[in-house]
């Protein structure tokens, strides 16, 4: 029965609630009850198949467009549950307050029992509170969790609110039934109810405690019974101590591997020590420094009201961008502008807890305490969670989603201060920290620095491993300056003596702040290669920076040497990333083997940038003055007479475009040497306003089966901007408007199979809410953004091939940027598009087939 589980949680005799009568279908009311219990949360009940189908939302719905919120699934509800509030005894499954906090209808925009059993549920609420177009997807399930997670999304209309805009929850907090509030039904006996009053139970039968049901789902936002640190073997009874040396993690150069070994993604964040002692919480650094002001409120109010007396948790503060992964450059931008918003604490140990001292206990066991402590899913806190795979395929996903790396853990091992083999930690690319020992001006701001002069120390001295000019945001470098104008010093602070060129306009300081830096490789020297700053760590000291010995774990193939001499190399592109002009240029050499066949050989257009993407931008395809020797002009046949067009054929011309401030790169869709005949088509699926990501992915999924029936090959690469791009190989036999033709038809065919979803014309008015097919990239002189190419926009993205199994809710198209992605490139087995070529076939006539959309 549908209700069958709702019915076993709960003793009738005991609760307020409703059992619920017959199913009745047809109806499509949704309701909204604020329910404190355990923990405050929002139940989310949509009315379907005659039950209401319900999500307990763990902060409540929010009305910003995109911002995900996590929807636990719980067991179906009675429809007379839509009109209960009041109180459930405490003891009993969920006891607690209930408010009716909104109520309504809704009307879904497909087959709503097909988008509930797909796992992406589209709608429109007509509440009164809530309304227009929201969005409940369905996440991808771990191994052997239980429960199953959702995501509840507004959608992009006029019911939506910018951030920080007031707060739907804080504005309107009362109930829509009785205008009354959490606290005024709280301060009402146990068994009170709104609709029937006091709920009197039967003078023949007693109270029966509830009893928990083994196989049934645990309420998720109540707490199980509190942990018992006690029963852990190996934990003593003690004092809280007052700090605990952090236990650290040894460089290999490849992941561990058998079942002794766990492991967890590295972060990239700042490592503290969360002390919860007598509702008072700190927060210090793996030096024992107290940082708990320096990260505003939210977290230690959310840490002090763990239920927990006293406890000592091991973790990482982080600042998650937009891509989902934790961003050190972003925390210290965060740090430095007060911003206090987006910091998320992730515990991964448990060392003391309400009188139990748990290092000397498992590492398996600490964790599981750990995990009945913070929840799994979104929020401020929470848990590291582990995977129990191989070490080398954990990694080798990692990698291939541009994360710093992952740390192994044996599953048995103590808790020991210090570096020890217990923890190994490897890594994606190389990344470390660095002394900073001087630096060199900026050649375009009077008060920036341009690069920083870095060193180690080894043999008991401070020795030079070279620069980093990029990674700086135009704040970041100005601050440095002040910084380290303050620290300087008229001599080298290296123990030797520096060569001409590492000394070239180098200003000296005292050897006392530390860089975090990546980079590449090693040269055969010792200095490093195309490196790129990443902040900052106050919270380790200068004399303790050693070269790490370990190689990353896995070596990038060698880069291009580039011959081409850039002008103001400091010069900022992306100045939020701090990506200078120096930084593309060592981006492009790194991908150079990736991009060539895209770029090479074909009239570009560029969109130019010479002022950074803050500055003015514009396009060219024609020669301008003072064009560099590597760029090479061709003629276009059809019109000999007129200006030359822009191609290149190596590196130098390459570099000569980056020396050019080209931020994007558009190739045709044919080459120099057959300027009639495209050799692939581009489908450009570009979502208008309110279009959920997951939309994207299937219109991408259905345009791949479509070309697979006209017997075409199709690849997929995100644009970079906010969609996606499938391309398919054409051998070049077909002219321009055939092309064009089979693209339009294409277009017309999806449009006309599910108008709801999608559009083949441009105009904007007609694609709010629905996905443009763009077709028009496949006709003579017109362009779209090669793979690999960078984009003018915030955030240095760029456009990224992805195998088809790669594609996911996790990946969004601005994921892989100039930062990222040559560390995913040297971590891959082969090319995302590796066959493209070969997988060419001729263009025929579209076959008189229809797909209805799925």
């Amino acid at each position: 029965m549908a209700l069958e589980a709702y019915r076993k949680k709960r003793d009738f005799s005991a609760t307020p609630e409703p059992k619920g009568g017959k199913l009745r279908k047809g109806g499509h009311a949704f309701v909204i009850q604020k329910h404190a219990a355990t923990r405050l949360h929002y139940d989310f009940r949509l009315e379907l198949d005659g039950v209401l189908k319900s999500w307990a939302v763990t902060k409540g719905p929010s009305l910003v467009p995109g911002e995900k919120r996590l929807a636990v699934h719980v067991e179906d509800h009675p429809l007379e549950y839509g009109d209960f509030e009041g109180t459930i005894p405490k003891g009993e499954y969920g006891g607690g307050t209930v408010i009716l906090w909104d109520r309504g209808t809704w009307t879904p925009t497909d087959d709503p029992q097909k988008a509930y059993a797909k796992g992406h549920m589209e709608f429109t609420l007509h509440g009164e509170k809530l309304a227009g177009r929201w969005h409940l997807v369905r996440m991808r399930g771990k191994p052997r969790e239980k429960r199953e997670n959702w995501l509840l999304i507004k959608g992009e209309d006029d019911f939506a609110r910018p951030e920080g805009a007031p707060d739907i929850l804080e504005e309107r907090p009362e109930s829509v039934k009785t205008g009354r509030q959490i606290a005024d039904v709280a301060g009402e006996e146990p068994g009170w109810s709104s609709k029937t009053g006091r709920i009197r139970k039967p003078a023949s039968r007693a109270r029966k405690p509830a009893k928990p049901q083994p196989d049934a789902a645990p309420d998720p936002a109540a707490a199980a019974d509190p942990p018992d640190p006690a029963a852990l073997k190996g934990a003593r009874k003690a004092k809280m101590p007052d700090f605990v040396e952090p236990m650290l993690a040894t460089l290999v150069s490849a992941a561990p591997q058998g079942e002794r070994w766990l492991h967890e993604i590295k972060f990239d964040g700042y490592r503290l020590q969360a002390r919860i002692e007598a509702g008072r919480v700190k927060l210090l650094t793996r030096s024992g420094l107290d940082w708990t002001s320096r990260f505003g409120k939210q977290v230690p109010a959310a840490l002090r009201d763990l239920p927990v007396g006293s406890a000592i948790l091991d973790g990482e503060m982080v600042v998650e961008t937009d891509t989902g992964a934790s961003d050190f450059s972003a925390l210290q931008a965060d740090l430095s502008a007060g911003r206090a918003d987006r910091f998320v604490f992730y515990g991964f140990d448990l060392m003391y807890l309400d009188g139990q001292d748990l290092r000397a206990a498992p590492l398996a066991g600490r964790k599981a305490l750990l995990a009945q402590l913070l929840p799994q899913g979104g929020g401020i806190l929470r848990l590291s969670s582990h995977f129990d795979e191989s070490g080398a395929l954990v990694l080798r996903h990692a990698c291939r989603l541009s994360l710093e790396g992952i740390v192994s853990k044996l599953r048995d091992a103590p808790y020991r201060a210090g570096r020890g083999k217990s923890w190994v930690k490897s890594k994606c690319s190389a990344r470390q920290e660095f002394v900073v020992a001087g630096y060199v001006p900026s050649s375009v701001s009077r008060r920036a620095i341009g690069s920083l002069v870095l060193g180690v120390y080894e043999d008991g001295g401070l020795q030079p491993v070279g620069r980093v000019g990029t990674g700086f945001s135009a704040a970041v470098a100005e601050d440095l300056f002040g910084r380290l104008e303050r620290l300087r010093i008229p001599e080298s602070p290296f123990a030797r003596r520096l060569t001409a060129e590492e000394a070239r306009q180098a200003r000296f300081v005292r050897p006392e702040l530390v860089a975090e830096v990546e980079f590449r490789a090693w040269t055969a020297d010792g200095h490093l290669r195309h490196a790129a700053f990443r902040g900052l760590r106050e919270d380790k000291p200068a004399r303790e920076i050693m070269r790490e010995a370990a190689s990353p774990a896995a070596k990038p193939a060698p880069a291009q040497r580039r011959r081409v001499r850039l002008t103001h190399p400091d010069r900022l592109y992306w100045p939020e990333q701090g990506v200078t002009k120096e930084g593309l240029a060592d981006y492009y050499a790194e991908v150079w083997r990736h991009i060539a066949p895209w770029i090479t050989g074909r009239p570009l257009a560029l969109l130019r940038a010479p002022g950074g993407i803050t500055g003015d931008t514009f396009f060219q395809k024609h020669a301008w003055k003072g064009l560099p020797s590597a760029i090479t002009l061709v003629h276009d046949p059809k019109d000999p007479a007129g200006e030359p067009l822009i191609s290149i054929s190596d590196l130098d011309g390459l570099m000569a475009l980056v020396q050019s401030a080209a931020l994007e790169i558009h190739p045709w869709g044919a080459s120099c040497a057959d300027w009639e005949r495209p050799d692939l088509i581009v489908m450009d699926l570009d979502p208008g306003e309110g279009v959920a990501w997951p939309a994207v992915i299937a219109a991408a999924e259905e345009t791949r089966r479509r070309l697979e029936d006209q017997g075409l090959a199709a690849f997929v690469k995100t644009s970079g901007g906010k969609g996606l791009h499938v391309v398919a190989p054409l051998k070049p036999q077909a002219d321009w408007p055939a092309v064009k033709g089979f693209a339009k038809a294409m277009a017309d065919a999806m449009a006309g199979d599910n108008p709801g979803r999608y559009v083949s014309t441009i105009g904007k008015a007609r694609r709010q809410g629905k996905i443009l097919i763009d077709y028009l990239r496949n006709q003579r002189g017109a362009t779209a953004v090669a793979a690999y190419s960078t984009r003018a926009r915030p955030g240095a993205a760029v456009s990224a091939p992805l195998r088809w199994d790669e594609l996911d809710t996790g990946i969004g198209p601005a994921w892989f940027t100039v930062e990222n992605m040559p560390t995913r490139l040297a971590t891959l087995s082969a090319d995302p598009w590796d066959g493209f070529r070969a997988a060419a076939a001729p263009l025929e006539q579209p076959r008189a087939k229809r797909r209805k959309a799925g």
